[in-house]
């Protein structure tokens, strides 16, 4: 029995939708690896060009079997490289010095309510109203997920970095998302973060100066929570879950979502990497936290299951390419 294009469809949403939470969690694992790091004595830009150095070493052989790449889509390899890795792990982490953690992880997280901006006021593609309404209560779920109102001290530099932040996350999701309209011409994704990640490796050597690192920390160990683990099982859960695995699923599920839908389910790192600290980290959650990581799946739950796909009938921008390209072969065929 043939299928039909809205159950390819369906199926492909609830691929992206899963690739989605697993970018999430591997996302919001980061933070519980690299604060004992932290605390063991490594520089927090130091702990971020480790975990994209090491990411750009693990991606490295893809990199050469995709060695075309950067003649075709150079721009785009930039890009992703400046925006998607570099940007906004240097914008947020120069916030955090600046702004309390909260306001911060805050302010990033708009990101997804400008990704919406983007789709409609410069591509001039229409998205739904539950779209938009799920982008403000996961904004406002995570308000309370991160207790904004703990720490509101005021510093224009530094909510301009965590703004720096957000506009570099959009960047992610909406180059993410180039090329999935162009079916077997698309830029591989793997390809693409392979050479971003080593675009993002190189302009943070600059930023963070590895040489000056204290390298004898990573032939330690740290404490998590009382116990003793050693560092480098902690830079390569941070290496190889939290950023290899996280980019990867990150990026398929902008391919098979869009930017605007893939963006409102990313707010769940904040819960996870909430729920993760009180349950590897000791670091307990409030009611108000709680109630916020309930809102935010609410707002995820909205977002997703009211935008199509694309390729959908209706001319709402989301979803991703594999569908069409599949339901253009079936035509042809």
């Amino acid at each position: 029995m043939p299928i039909s294009a809205a159950s390819r469809g369906g199926r492909g949403k609830g691929v992206g939708l899963g690739l989605a939470l697993l970018s999430a969690l591997a996302f919001g694992g980061s933070g519980v690896a690299a604060k004992p790091l932290i605390e063991a004595g490594l520089d927090p830009l130091h702990v971020v060009w480790l975990r994209v150095a090491g990411a750009a070493v693990v991606m490295l052989p893809l990199a050469v079997r995709h060695r075309t790449l950067p003649l075709h889509r150079p721009a785009l390899l930039a890009g992703f490289g400046l925006l998607a890795v570099a940007g906004v792990q240097a914008c947020y982490f120069a916030a955090l010095s600046r702004i309390p953690v909260g306001v911060a992880l805050l302010v990033e997280y708009l990101a997804p309510a400008l990704v919406l901006g983007w789709v409609r006021f410069v591509q001039r593609r229409p998205v739904t109203r539950a779209a938009a309404v799920g982008v403000v209560l996961a904004a406002g779920g995570l308000a309370c997920v991160v207790e904004v109102w703990s720490g509101l001290g005021f510093d224009a530099l530094g909510l301009l970095l965590a703004l720096g932040a957000a506009c570099c996350q959009v960047g992610y999701f909406v180059l993410s998302d180039q090329g999935s309209e162009a079916g077997e011409r698309a830029p591989d994704p793997l390809g693409v973060i392979a050479y971003g990640l080593l675009v993002g490796a190189l302009v943070l050597t600059a930023v963070a100066r590895p040489w000056t690192m204290d390298w004898s920390v990573l032939a330690g160990s740290a404490r998590m929570n009382g116990t003793t683990v050693p560092a480098v099982a902690l830079l390569a859960w941070t290496v190889l879950v939290a950023t290899v695995v996280a980019y990867v699923t990150g990026v398929l599920s902008v391919r098979r979502l869009s930017p605007q839908v893939a963006g409102v389910v990313a707010c769940l790192e904040a819960v996870i990497a909430t729920v993760l600290a009180w349950v590897l980290l000791g670091e307990h959650l409030s009611a108000p936290q709680i109630t916020g990581g309930a809102v935010v799946l609410l707002g995820a739950y909205i977002a997703q299951s009211s935008a199509p796909v694309k390729g959908a009938a209706e001319p709402v921008a989301a979803g991703g390419g594999a569908e069409r390209e599949l339901s253009a072969r079936g035509t042809a065929a």
